[in-house]
């Protein structure tokens, strides 16, 4: 049984191999991790994010040290409801004062904590588009590069299998070409899919016009 499998592991392997072997098969790979770090692009919405990061803490800090002033009043009026001194028309005033106080601060309570989850939500959101946007981006790079390089598959040399180990176990430099994708992307006045004007009177879609090389 284990000389079976191991015959059809050699052939289910030789094949592949055998097509490379006769030129029927061109492969590129890209590290696509590599590309998207050294994109400058990238390093500016890093900066956006955490421009956007900052701006929340900060509003959120302004919310809390309202809130802990607020608190601060109410525990100050509680020391000074305990005084036997106050008469019973001063302790009934300022004792409305500290309900009027307490049903203020649930209310700041609760639109501090619906401040901080809407705008995780919004970072998190932003961060996913700007993601999205950087990698459609290196993707068309690459579709224009393997229609250059008349190539018929491009690995991710970054990329992780299920098991946890490197998608591309071995493949030579020769046909890793991340770098001229990262010199195109950086490339001064380099015009992208958000750049480009449409033409007029055509009647291609929008979609249709981003997938031509």
């Amino acid at each position: 049984m284990k000389k079976s499998l191991s015959i059809l592991s050699a052939l289910t392997l030789a094949v592949p191999m055998a097509a490379f072997a006769q030129g029927t098969g061109k492969i590129g790979t890209v590290d696509m991790q590599r590309a998207f770090k050294d994109y400058n692009k990238t390093k500016d919405a890093e900066v956006k994010i955490n421009e956007a990061k900052n701006a929340a803490k900060k509003e959120y800090d302004d919310r809390a040290e309202a809130y802990k002033k607020a608190l601060d009043e109410i525990n100050n009026l509680n020391k000074q409801l305990e005084s036997p001194a106050l008469s019973a028309d001063k302790k009934t005033g300022m004792a409305k004062e500290r309900d009027d106080k307490i049903a203020n601060i649930k209310s700041m309570e609760r639109e501090i904590s619906d401040f901080r989850q809407t705008r995780e939500r919004q970072l998190q959101e932003q961060l996913m588009r700007m993601r999205e946007g950087i990698v459609k981006e290196i993707t068309d790079v690459v579709v224009e590069k393997v229609k250059a390089k008349s190539l018929d598959f491009v690995l991710d040399k970054s990329g992780m299998s299920i098991n946890g180990v490197p998608v591309v176990l071995y493949a030579p430099e020769t046909v890793d070409f991340t770098s001229e994708i990262i010199d195109t992307l950086n490339k001064p006045g380099r015009a992208t899919a958000s750049t480009k004007k449409p033409v007029a009177g055509s009647s291609v879609t929008p979609a249709a016009r981003a997938t031509k090389p």
